[in-house]
Parts: structure tokens; C-alpha cells; sequence
């Protein structure tokens, strides 16, 4: 209390003395005296830094309280419990399990018509760098279409081996093998003939096939691969044809680029022992050497190839000898990424026809062919290609072809005094002429996931033949569609549909004392229905049945050969390794 006393007087005394003095210096200055002020330099105002007291009060306070200190103690009280927690456990990632595969298989069904179709593939690995392997198939029927005069069973037996050996800088490869086919020209034109005419008939015959040949390509040089085959067809007429195909693929440096070349010489010669009408003997053979250089030009969205075709023709057995001249020019633009690629081009070339590959088409030849080349002058292509979505893939485009002696089909003559077995109308030749062709095809691929893809294919054709009446057994509509669908682990099924639309065909009888009988004829088209379904019994063993021509459609081929109907083939496949 004594300090605030003396702070209250002290402050009293203080504003009394400053009173007095400021009232003494009123008093005796009331006037102001006159000063001259020199203003250096302008008066320029700041303002000081402010600051903030650091120091906090005191407080001394006695009533302050103190916080009192507690001091305690944790009990801890076991309790009995029957619960555990389970461990964590990461889930697992599912994946499929992944497939094994061999490399040897074989292959057992049988079907109606007595069909039996096996096959029987082997392949093993000697070593790091060698590699042997095999081939074996058989596809036969006894036959038993109604309605038949003669016997219209089938073989057909392919026999195949090779052997690879991988080195370095390259790899070589031969092989070899041969067939054999019989078949039955059962297509008797009725009712022109009936069953006295066929009983006196014997109308099996048979092919065969051997070859042997070998390829080698090589890596980082100039010769890139060549490869030689050597190939004897005969049947049992006494036909007979040798074919020696010799092919080399080079990549010629030039400048930075490289032009790649290949090189082809090709020979074929063969004989029949009569022609159609006459039993003089009908030779064949020509020898022709191909060059075709080629150069690629890559360009952001564009791939060109610009190339040429040279083929130099020696025909052996009258001594002809022509040069031709092919384009060779192919491109694709990609006008939005692959959604929608542009292609097209103009290529040529010289067709090597042969006995053996009229016989592959149509086995109801007559050993009595005009075998010649075919000269493709041109082949124009234009169209698009693309992904509609990531699952469906399409193509479209449109062709023209121009062809000198392409070969057609058409129905040999019914002769008035046949002599063999196959000039009563149930056999065919082959007839050339200057046919150029307008097609148009479409083409549609759907994945809709690994199990199943489903693919449809379709094409339009016109053509313009110059001395035939008709391009006689060529169709003017054909169509396909394929799927695969694998439906569980286990289970696997397949469809596969064609439709071959209208061909047209000739009957014609000559060689009697009455009017011969030339008459056009229209083959119906045809729609086949082929299904197969599965199951994997294991990883090795899977069981299989197959329907064909599930309509029983009773369609004609060729003129006067009606097909099998419904056909149901079961059987089984084992994969092993050895």
C-alpha cells in the first residue's frame, strides 16, 4: 500500500510544476519574432520501424494455483479368451493354365460310306541343330451314293519325311515323299446309258506322285534362300510328267538399298499315250527362266513396291521361244492407322499348269490333256482393309484379271465308238481361251475372345471369255463362313458353310450316223453344312465327330457326279512326344 502512495503523490507533484511553467511562458513571449528559414533540402518523411514489447508480466499473484501432481498406478487383469485371428493371406492372380503342347500326333475316325480318314504326324528333335520329322494320311470311301451305275469309291494316301539341320549362318532342310490317289469315273450321263453300258465298264484309275527336294537359307548374306524340287506324276494310262523347279531369293545391295531379286527355272515335261479321239501319242514340255527384281519404299504412312517381272519361254517340243514381260507394282497407304488401310496393284505372270495339278481340281480328268502355260498378262487390285473395332477385322476389294489359254474345265464328248473307258461322257477335258475377269470380294473376321472367332468370306465374278460360248465350270457367286468356339476346357466345337453358286457345262455326243447333241447345261448351285464338335478326355486324348453336308443335299460338282449325301465321321486324336 506504501507504493501506491508515493506513486500517487509523485504523479501530482509532476503535473503542478508543468502547469505553472507552461502559464510563466505564455506571459512572456506573446509575440513571435520574424526568421528567415533556408530550406536545404525537401523535407522527406519516414516512418520508423515499429516494434512490439518482448517481455511478458509478472504476474505475483499469491492466489495463483498450482497444478497438483497425480500419481497412478496400471493393474493389469488377465481374461480368458478362446478367440484367434487368422493370419493374412494374399490373394492369388487367376490365370489359365497353360497348355502343353507335342509334337506328335495321330489321328483315327470312321464313317458312313465306309470312310476312314486317319492321320499320323511325327516330328523329333535329334539334337540342338537337327530335326527329323514325317507324315502320314489316308482319306478313303467304299462309296454308296444312290442312284449310281457304277462304283464311285475313293483313296487318296499321302506319305511325307524331312529332315532340318540349324547352323550358324544358316539352316538347310530336305525332304521327300509321294502319293497315291485311285478314283472312279462313275459319272455315267443318264439316262442316255443305263446298266448294260456300265456293266462292260472298268472305270478305276489311279495316280502317283514322288518327289524329293531341299531348301537352305542363309542369314546377314546376299543370298538369302534357294531352294530345288524334283517332282514325277504318272497314272496308270500311261501318263507321265517330270517337273525340276529350281528357285534362289538374293538381296542385291545398290547404293544404300537393296534390291531383292528372285530367281526361278522352272522345266516340265510329259506325255500321254493318245489324245482324245486318235491313239497318237500327245507330247508337252517347255523351260522358262524368271527374273523379278523388286524394291521396297517405306514412307510414314505409305509401303510401295515397285518391281518387274521378266520370263524367258522355251517351248521343248516345237522349239517356240518367247519373252514376257509382267508388272509387279503393290502398295497400301493407311488412311486412319489400322482402322482403315488403302492397297492395291498391278502384278503379272506366267502359270506353269500341269497333269498333276488339273488332277488335284478335278480327278475326273482324262489322261488325254492340252497341257500349256496360262498367261496372266495382268491382275489389277484395288481396296481397303481395317479394324471396325478391336474384335472385327474387314477387307474389301475389287480385281481384274486378264488371262491368255486360261485353262477351263469342260465335259469330254460322248464318242459313238469308245474304246476306253472314259469317252462315254464321264470325263473331262481342258479347253483354253482369252478370259478376262471382274471380281468383287469382301472379307469379315470377328474375335470376340481366345474362345471364339467366327470369319465369313464372299466373292462376285464376271467374265468375258473370247472364243468359248461360257467359262465353262466357273462360278459366278462364292461364299464362306467358319467358326471356332471353344466352349470349355473340355469341350470344342466348329462350323464351316460354303455356297458355290451357278456353273454352266456342255453335253455333247459325236462320231455316229445320227444328229450329234450339243446341249448347254446350268449345275446348280449348292449350299454345305459342315459341323464338328470335341472333347479332351486329357491333355493327350480328345474324341471328335464330324457331320458333312448335313442338308443330305444330293449336288452335282461337276456334270454327272452327284456327291456323297450326309456323312457322319467319329474317331479319335492322341498327342504324345517320344
Amino acid at each position: 500500500m506504501f507504493k501506491q502512495f508515493k506513486y500517487i503523490v509523485l504523479t501530482a507533484f509532476t503535473g503542478t510544476v508543468c502547469q505553472t511553467y507552461a502559464q510563466e511562458r505564455k506571459q512572456t513571449n506573446d509575440t513571435i519574432d520574424t526568421q528567415v528559414v533556408t530550406v536545404v533540402k525537401p523535407y522527406t518523411p519516414t516512418i520508423s520501424d515499429a516494434f512490439k514489447i518482448k517481455e511478458e508480466p509478472t504476474l505475483d499473484d499469491k492466489t495463483t494455483a498450482t497444478k497438483k501432481e497425480v500419481k497412478y498406478n496400471i493393474f493389469s487383469i488377465p481374461v480368458a479368451s478362446t478367440f484367434t485371428p487368422a493370419k493374412g493371406k494374399a490373394e492369388a492372380v487367376a490365370k489359365n493354365k497353360s497348355v502343353k503342347l507335342y509334337d506328335n500326333y495321330a489321328s483315327l475316325g470312321l464313317g458312313t460310306y465306309t470312310t476312314i480318314l486317319g492321320e499320323v504326324y511325327l516330328n523329333h528333335k535329334l539334337s540342338n541343330t537337327e530335326t527329323v520329322g514325317g507324315y502320314f494320311s489316308h482319306h478313303s470311301s467304299q462309296g454308296g451314293i444312290d442312284g449310281l451305275l457304277l462304283d464311285d469309291k475313293f483313296s487318296n494316301t499321302n506319305l511325307h519325311a524331312n529332315f532340318t539341320q540349324r547352323q550358324r549362318d544358316y539352316t538347310w532342310r530336305v525332304d521327300g515323299g509321294g502319293k497315291f490317289l485311285t478314283y472312279n469315273w462313275y459319272g455315267l450321263p443318264q439316262p442316255y446309258f443305263d446298266g448294260t453300258t456300265a456293266n462292260d465298264l472298268n472305270v478305276k484309275h489311279t495316280f502317283y506322285n514322288a518327289n524329293v527336294g531341299g531348301k537352305i537359307t542363309f542369314d546377314d548374306v546376299i543370298a538369302e534362300e534357294a531352294s530345288l524340287r524334283f517332282r514325277h506324276f504318272g497314272d496308270d494310262h500311261g501318263s507321265g510328267e517330270n517337273r525340276l523347279l529350281v528357285k534362289g531369293t538374293f538381296g542385291i545391295p545398290v547404293m544404300d538399298e537393296t534390291i531383292k531379286t528372285v530367281v526361278t527355272v522352272d522345266y516340265l515335261g510329259g506325255a500321254f499315250e493318245r489324245n482324245y479321239y486318235f491313239e497318237d501319242k500327245l507330247e508337252y514340255g517347255n523351260f522358262n527362266v524368271g527374273l523379278a527384281p523388286s524394291y521396297q519404299l517405306v514412307q510414314d504412312d505409305l509401303t510401295l513396291n515397285l518391281g518387274i517381272g521378266l520370263v524367258y519361254l522355251n517351248n521343248t517340243k516345237d522349239g517356240d521361244n518367247k519373252l514376257y514381260i509382267y508388272p509387279n507394282i503393290t502398295g497400301s497407304y493407311r488412311l486412319v492407322d489400322e482402322l482403315m488401310i488403302a492397297f492395291g496393284g498391278i502384278e503379272g505372270r506366267l502359270i506353269q499348269n500341269t497333269y498333276e495339278d488339273f488332277v488335284m481340281e478335278n480327278p475326273f480328268v482324262s489322261p488325254t490333256l492340252l497341257v500349256v502355260p496360262t498367261d496372266q498378262q495382268y491382275n489389277a487390285t484395288l481396296g481397303v482393309k481395317g479394324k471396325l473395332t478391336n474384335t472385327i477385322g474387314y477387307s474389301v476389294s475389287g480385281n481384274y484379271t486378264a488371262d491368255r489359254n486360261k485353262a477351263l474345265f469342260k465335259a469330254n464328248s460322248v464318242l459313238g465308238e469308245a474304246t476306253e473307258d472314259y469317252q462315254y461322257g464321264n470325263s473331262f477335258g481342258v479347253v483354253y481361251d482369252d478370259v478376262k475377269t471382274f471380281s468383287f470380294e469382301g472379307e469379315l473376321s470377328v474375335d470376340i475372345n481366345r474362345n471364339f472367332n467366327l470369319g465369313a468370306k464372299a466373292a462376285y465374278f464376271m467374265y468375258n471369255t473370247k472364243n468359248q460360248d461360257e467359262a465353262w465350270n466357273l462360278p459366278e457367286l462364292k461364299a464362306s463362313l467358319f467358326a471356332d468356339y471353344q466352349i470349355t476346357e473340355q469341350w470344342f466345337a466348329g462350323a464351316s458353310l460354303f455356297y458355290v453358286g451357278e456353273r454352266k457345262d456342255v453335253f455333247f455326243e459325236e462320231g455316229t450316223l445320227i444328229l450329234p447333241i450339243e446341249e448347254t447345261r446350268t449345275l446348280d448351285g449348292y449350299f454345305d453344312v459342315n459341323l464338328h464338335a470335341g472333347y479332351r478326355v486329357n491333355e493327350k486324348l480328345s474324341i471328335f465327330l464330324k457331320g458333312n453336308n448335313l442338308f443330305n443335299q444330293d449336288y452335282e460338282r461337276w456334270m454327272h457326279y452327284p456327291v456323297q449325301g450326309l456323312q457322319i465321321l467319329g474317331g479319335a486324336t492322341y498327342q504324345f512326344d517320344f
